[in-house]
């Protein structure tokens, strides 16, 4: 016979059995998302899956990136990785949003292709009769289709002006901004105008004694840049900047920039959500005319350099890795450089353990622009004026380790957003 605590282990059992099955009935999708997700809305809207957060335990890895459009658009990229039982399964879907596109449209377009994937999937488990499938074409959408010519042959616009206010009883600031471009984008030309004004005002107060010290701070710059990029192959581009500009926290009273280059990608273009290695080299040319006196005695000046740089940029699904590296000298002296490095790398060892680290650092010999006699204790405090350095940094790391339940399917808003936990 049976006693009490056997049978009630071997109930404990069986319904945790019963329990697992039920929630193993359903396909399990990770989503990894790099561009920034409603996740709220996927799970309101898709509820015959379980969203899990262990990237291991998944059945699907879904992986999601995009990339700009000429138009001011997006182009969307998902990547479905089977897993577990469905190892074989893998497929690519793309989708593209219009400039004015709003985040209710865009998520609304992204779940409907997160549903595509999903689908020859969900079609082999027990959920497979919930799946609705609509095939009726729109005849205005065929009609769009048929004209394909644009009546701004490509170019795109933007216009926009901005203001900052900020102020406290010692502290008050007042900033301006302006700016203009325009830009044509197409798979073998790349055109790009833009240009900005912004004009900046602090003031300080503090006491001193019986009597306030008010010190008052105004700075201005402006510039105008222009770039172009030909497509020679699909590894090959050549391209050139140009530019004018004005910045009195850095001394130019006027810059004119001129700066062909070449670029070589070690993959091909088109696959630029997934992988990006590129090496550029160019040769820039550099007319300076200054408020003040420089550190080398100079009012005006004329400077060749070149630059060699490498990007590196790859999203898979044990995470992702965007890094930069350059080097940049003047040609008329070799001590006159900078080099510098910028990474991001964000990597999952595991389905529980993963770290990140941010990197930006320099090494600048290269500061032409300088004031000679560097700048007076109030002006180096409010940072009226540039002052020599040469070298800068900054890093951030971090390890996160997850235990517990994998599940993530519930959604509740309670107490968000302003004024809640």
């Amino acid at each position: 016979m049976l006693k009490a605590p056997f049978l009630f282990f071997a109930l404990f059992t069986t319904t945790f059995i019963i329990a697992q099955d039920t929630t193993t009935a359903k396909l399990k999708v990770y989503i990894d998302c790099r561009v920034g997700c409603d996740m709220r809305f996927f799970k309101t809207e898709i509820n015959i899956l379980d969203f899990v957060i262990d990237r291991d335990a998944a059945d699907v890895h879904v992986l999601i990136t995009a990339q700009r459009l000429g138009s001011g658009g997006s182009q969307f990229q998902l990547n479905f990785y089977g897993q577990n039982n469905y190892e074989d399964y893998i497929d690519t879907l793309y989708f593209t949003t219009r400039p004015n596109a709003s985040s209710a449209t865009v998520r609304e377009q992204m779940v409907r292709y997160l549903m595509f994937g999903f689908t020859p999937l969900v079609a082999k488990t027990a959920y497979g009769n919930d799946i609705k499938i609509a095939m009726k074409g729109k005849n205005s959408a065929n009609e769009n289709a048929e004209n394909t010519k644009d009546k701004w042959n490509y170019w795109v616009y933007n216009v926009g002006v901005n203001g900052q206010l900020s102020a406290d009883q010692v502290y008050r600031t007042r900033i301006f901004n302006s700016s203009i471009s325009a830009n044509r984008v197409t798979d073998k030309l790349k055109v790009h105008f833009d240009g900005h004004g912004a004009l900046y005002h602090t003031r300080y107060s503090y006491p001193s004694g019986d009597t306030t010290t008010t010190y008052v701070v105004k700075n201005s710059d402006y510039g105008f840049n222009v770039h172009a990029i030909k497509s020679i192959t699909a590894h090959w581009s050549i391209g050139s900047r140009g530019s004018l500009s004005n910045n009195t926290f850095s001394n130019i009273r006027r810059k004119l920039y001129f700066k062909p280059s070449l670029e070589y990608n070690i993959y091909n273009f088109k696959d630029v959500n997934n992988r990006y290695l590129v090496l550029r080299y160019g040769v820039d040319i550099n007319h300076f005319n200054y408020y003040d006196t420089t550190l080398f005695n100079k009012i005006e000046e004329t400077l060749v350099g070149h630059q060699l740089s490498l990007t590196l940029s790859l999203n898979k699904k044990w995470g992702s890795i965007n890094t930069g590296m350059h080097y940049r000298n003047f040609l008329n002296d070799r001590k006159l450089n900078s080099m510098g490095i910028s990474s991001h790398v964000d990597v999952r060892v595991t389905g529980a353990l993963s770290f990140y680290i941010n990197t930006n650092a320099s090494i600048v010999h290269d500061q032409v622009n300088l004031v000679k006699g560097g700048g007076t204790e109030q002006e180096i405090l409010t940072r009226k004026r540039q002052i020599a350095s040469n070298f800068n940094y900054y890093t951030s790391f971090g390890v996160n380790f997850r235990f517990g339940s994998i599940l993530n399917n519930f959604v509740n808003p309670r107490f968000d957003g302003y004024g809640g936990f």
